[in-house]
């Protein structure tokens, strides 16, 4: 079984997420998606970012019955921080029935010589990757295992989302229904 894995903060899952996710098991060789989601990243602040559990719970409300899409918590017992090259290695072990092929913007691809053992992550998995406008294709763009495709995108963040829930905005239509429903009923990201 093909497994792609779209990792994310998804600081809150929101639509644009949701059509690239469908777009990759609908339109794609991938029989499901896993939306991993990401614990802090780095290169994000970590005052802006929910907790780890509720960013989780948003990932499932969006995902509702989709058999094909899947919300992962895999990093959450990984050791910090955690590097896509060992997140594989262990998914790998713990589901040696599945290959694991990556998602990512082509944003992302540019930045990938820089991840750790990218070369491994490389040379053991095929990669996905969703064209952004004002990103050129690279070196790596000749790569049999890297993948282009042409996924309908939003020009929308998370972190205008969270913008407009601290402004006390709605974001209905942003946001998945039940991710609406859960958010107006609560007070994440409002203060």
């Amino acid at each position: 079984m093909k497994t792609g894995l779209f990792f994310g903060s998804f600081n809150p899952v929101h639509v644009g997420h949701m059509i690239i996710a469908n777009f990759m098991v609908e339109q794609t060789d991938l029989d499901e998606v896993w939306m991993v989601v990401s614990p802090h990243n780095p290169h994000k602040e970590r005052k802006t970012l929910a907790r780890d559990h509720d960013r989780l719970h948003l990932v499932r409300l969006a995902i509702g019955d989709n058999l094909k899409l899947r919300a992962s918590n895999i990093e959450f017992s990984l050791p910090k921080p955690s590097y896509t090259v060992d997140t594989l290695a262990y998914l790998r072990e713990k589901y040696p029935e599945k290959e694991f092929a990556l998602i990512m913007g082509g944003d992302n691809l540019v930045s990938l010589p820089k991840w750790k053992n990218h070369d491994v992550i490389m040379a053991n998995h095929n990669i996905y990757v969703y064209n952004r406008p004002g990103h050129e294709r690279t070196s790596l763009a000749e790569d049999a295992r890297i993948h282009f495709l042409d996924a309908p995108l939003l020009n929308l963040s998370a972190t205008y989302i969270r913008q407009l829930l601290k402004d006390g905005k709605s974001v209905r239509y942003l946001v998945p229904d039940a991710v609406f429903e859960y958010l107006d009923g609560s007070n994440m990201y409002k203060t």
